[in-house]
């Protein structure tokens, strides 16, 4: 019988500061989720499962001491102090292009 053993990661404090001060900087705040190890007995497979960050309704995953951050799925990847940009609201982002008239997201 094949035994799957789950123990659970807890995040990097660092990571959670990073996301505090960014989340803070967009004025929301984060909903976070531990992520886990997977270990099936007897063998050598492990699975990482990603720690789950949810800010306003969208899902980011994101792994301890890793500078990335990934979007829905593992298949979209964003650095973590660009994750600000993706949270500004369009009154925000208004009012930076009428101050200047480039702005590179």
């Amino acid at each position: 019988m094949i035994k799957i053993v789950k123990e659970e990661i807890e995040i990097d404090e660092s990571l959670v500061s990073r996301l505090n001060v960014i989340c803070d900087f967009c004025n929301t705040k984060p909903i976070i989720e531990n992520g886990s190890i997977r270990k099936i007995e007897h063998t050598n497979l492990t699975y990482i499962e990603p720690h789950r960050i949810i800010i306003n309704n969208e899902l980011y995953l994101a792994f301890n001491y890793s500078n990335e951050i990934y979007v829905h799925n593992l298949g979209k990847t964003i650095r973590t102090r660009k994750l600000y940009k993706r949270k500004l609201n369009t009154s925000t982002l208004n009012k930076v292009l009428t101050n200047s008239k480039k702005v590179i997201l």
